[in-house]
């Protein structure tokens, strides 16, 4: 037990210190997380890896606070699509057989790491941090539904949702990335913060192992934002790239190939 819980306490230890730096801390929780609750308890693994990483956004929040001033026009209009899109997501998570979560579990993570490898790209396709012209009525009702999407998406999963908003966000007219990373910041808290109660209310939660991951994890953001200067983001971004699509192969091979798990002999 002991050991199990200094295994995901430095799993939540160094996805706090990757969020801070450049995102994606979610592919280390919880693949730690199922590893140690099974591959049948997935649903749990991703609750009790939300919960021990949201606590990290709200402080990502407060520590844009000041980069809010102005942004009260968006907040609103993008605020309502995060939260209903969250709770749907997050009921798809609840309310389905296990089952379908735990066989859609490759492909999220698929999707994670992509997204964390087409970032720089995504980055210059849409012109992050640079100025736009104002968005038209057109553009405005298309950012708040792909805002509605991307709640969906990070209620049922929610890793890489911070790439996609950042690339939808690019064509609100702000030329300060930080402006950006303040709302982007607001609307992902908002996102996990729906996840959090609705997994609290449908008892998804295994606190035993929530509560050190959370202390864990605020321990990992507070090093890793006061290191992040002397990193090399590019190396991180690689690592947690690496890191996703070596998980996503296992996680194919152990969904749609089980016999090499249960029968070594299959294999060969």
């Amino acid at each position: 037990m002991i050991g199990q819980l200094i295994f995901l306490c430095a799993a939540a230890f160094f996805a706090g210190a990757i969020n801070s730096v450049a995102g994606g801390g979610t592919l280390l929780t919880f693949p730690a997380l199922t590893w140690i609750l099974g591959a049948d308890a997935a649903v749990i693994a991703n609750a009790t890896s939300t919960v021990a990483l949201f606590p990290g956004s709200i402080a990502a929040t407060w520590g844009y606070r000041r980069e809010m001033r102005g942004l009260g026009g968006w907040i609103i209009p993008l605020l309502i699509p995060s939260v209903i899109g969250g709770v749907l997501g997050t009921l798809l998570v609840v309310l389905l057989p296990d089952r379908v979560f735990g066989d859609m579990v490759p492909w999220l993570i698929l999707i994670a790491a992509t997204l964390f490898l087409l970032q720089p790209a995504i980055t210059r396709w849409t012109g992050i941090g640079e100025p736009h012209a104002q968005p038209s009525q057109s553009t405005i009702i298309g950012i708040v539904c792909f805002q509605f999407l991307i709640a969906v998406y990070g209620g049922y999963f929610g890793a890489g949702i911070g790439i996609l908003m950042l690339s939808s966000l690019a064509l609100m007219g702000l030329g300060d990335i930080h402006r950006m990373n303040a709302l982007k910041s607001v609307l992902a808290s908002v996102i996990n913060g729906t996840s959090v109660v609705m997994f609290l209310a449908y008892g998804k939660i295994n606190w035993t192992y929530a509560v050190p991951m959370i202390v864990a994890g605020i321990g990992g953001g507070f090093v890793g934002a006061s290191v992040s200067r002397r990193l090399d983001k590019n190396l991180v971004r690689w690592v947690v790239i690496a890191t996703g699509f070596g998980l996503a192969s296992y996680y194919f091979t152990r969904v749609y190939l089980p016999n090499l798990y249960q029968n070594p002999s299959a294999a060969e």
